[in-house]
C-alpha cells in the first residue's frame, strides 16, 4: 500500500464465517463455532456428518475467494487502488491473523465487508464484536491499530434484488411451460429464535431481520413477475424447547403439497449470498430428498455471491460511503442505526446471549 495514497481507506477486509476445508478440520471448526456454549463432542460429530458427506470441506471459504476476486477486478476497473484482505470469525484465515497481516503492511484505516445482508446478532452485530476482537488482539501483539469501518447492510440494495430477481426468472424459465403458472415461490433464510429475531434492531425498531427477510423477499418477487410467494425458515440448532422463527421450509413444503396440492416449488435461498453448507445441504440434500418423497419438483434458485453484479454492488458500497451519498436503496424500511455506514448499532440492538450457532 503505498504512503502516498489520498483515499481515506488504506484497505478492505471481507469478513465472513469460515469453514473446515477438510476432515481433519471439522470437528476443531465446530468447536470454535460453538466456544463457550458446553455443546457436547458427540453432538458436534453429529452436526459434522453434514461436512463429512463432502469431504469435510465447506464450500464457503472458496466462494468467498471468488468474491473477493471479482471485487479486485472491479475496483482495478474503477481506478480504486484499494487492497483487499480475507479473514474469518471461526476457521483460517482467521481475523486476528489476517488483521496483523495488514497491519504489518502499513494499514491504518479499513473498511469491512461483512458476507451478511441482515440485521440481527449473529448478522450484523457479531461482526461488530469480530471488529473488536480483532482491535484486542492487534493490541495485545504491539501492532499498530487499524480503524475499521463496517460497511452498511445490503438486503434492499438494487444490484442484489435485481439479481436475486433474475435468477428467480431464470429457475420459472427452466420449468416445464406447464408447471410455471402454478409453481409456488417460497423464498427461505437462516431461522433465528424469535427472542433474537425480537432483539433485531433494538427496542425502537424490533424484529427487524425477519422484517428485513421479508422485503427483501417481497422487492425479488415483484420484480421477478412473481405475485404469488411465501417466506419459510431453514437451519436451525439447538434447544428443540427454544422457539425459532418458522415454518421450517422442510415442513412448509410437505404443508404445501399435503393440503394444497402443490406439486412444483422455485425455493429461493434470499438469506444466503452464496452456495456454502447451509444451502447444499439443507436445501440441496434434505430438501431435495423430502421433495422427492413426496413427488414434488424442487427448482433451487441461484444465490447472487457468484455474480459480477454482486461485486459491483459491494465498490458500490464503498463509494456512497466515500462520497458521503444515500445509500441506494429500493423498499419502505426506514434506515436504523444498524444499517448505517460506519455507525455503531443502536442502544440495546441485538443484545441477546448466543442466539443461534451456525455452522456455516
Amino acid at each position: 500500500m503505498p504512503e502516498s495514497s489520498t483515499q481515506p481507506f488504506d484497505a478492505l477486509l471481507v469478513l465472513s464465517f469460515g469453514g473446515p476445508e477438510g476432515e481433519d478440520e471439522v470437528l476443531p471448526f465446530l468447536e470454535n463455532v460453538t466456544r463457550g456454549r458446553g455443546i457436547p463432542r458427540d453432538r458436534l460429530r453429529e452436526v459434522g456428518e453434514h461436512y463429512y458427506n463432502f469431504g469435510g470441506i465447506s464450500p464457503i471459504n472458496r466462494l468467498n475467494r471468488e468474491i473477493i476476486d471479482h471485487v479486485r477486478t472491479e475496483l482495478s476497473d474503477r481506478g480504486m487502488n484499494l487492497p483487499v484482505y480475507f479473514g474469518n470469525r471461526n476457521w483460517h484465515p482467521l481475523a486476528e491473523d489476517t488483521a496483523a497481516q495488514m497491519s504489518r503492511n502499513g494499514v491504518r484505516r479499513a473498511l469491512v465487508f461483512a458476507t451478511s445482508a441482515w440485521a440481527g446478532y449473529s448478522a450484523c452485530l457479531q461482526y461488530h464484536e469480530d471488529i473488536q476482537r480483532v482491535r484486542q488482539h492487534l493490541e495485545r501483539e504491539g501492532l499498530e491499530l487499524i480503524d475499521f469501518t463496517k460497511l452498511r447492510q445490503f438486503y434492499d440494495h438494487p444490484l442484489f434484488i435485481e439479481t436475486m430477481a433474475q435468477h428467480v426468472r431464470d429457475s420459472y424459465e427452466s420449468l416445464p411451460v406447464g408447471s410455471r403458472d402454478h409453481a409456488k415461490l417460497v423464498f427461505t433464510a437462516h431461522s433465528v429464535p424469535t427472542a433474537a429475531d425480537a432483539a433485531a434492531g433494538g427496542p425502537e425498531d424490533p424484529h427487524l431481520y425477519s422484517r428485513q427477510v421479508a422485503e427483501a423477499s417481497r422487492l425479488v418477487a415483484e420484480a421477478a413477475g412473481v405475485k404469488d410467494w411465501d417466506l419459510a425458515w431453514q437451519s436451525r440448532s439447538g434447544n428443540p424447547a427454544t422457539p425459532w422463527l418458522e415454518p421450517d421450509i422442510v415442513d412448509h413444503v410437505t404443508e404445501l403439497h399435503l393440503e394444497q396440492a402443490v406439486d412444483t416449488v422455485v425455493c429461493c435461498p434470499i438469506g444466503f449470498i452464496s452456495d456454502h453448507m447451509e444451502v447444499i445441504w439443507d436445501l440441496d440434500t434434505e430438501l431435495q430428498e423430502a421433495a422427492d418423497e413426496l413427488g414434488v419438483r424442487l427448482e433451487r434458485v441461484a444465490t447472487a455471491g457468484h455474480r459480477p453484479e454482486f461485486a459491483r454492488m459491494v465498490v458500490d458500497l464503498i463509494e456512497e460511503l466515500l462520497a458521503g451519498e444515500e445509500p441506494a436503496r429500493l423498499g419502505g424500511l426506514t434506515l436504523s442505526g444498524c444499517t448505517s455506514n460506519g455507525r455503531p448499532c443502536a442502544p440495546g440492538c441485538c443484545q441477546v446471549s448466543r442466539p443461534n450457532s451456525r455452522t456455516a
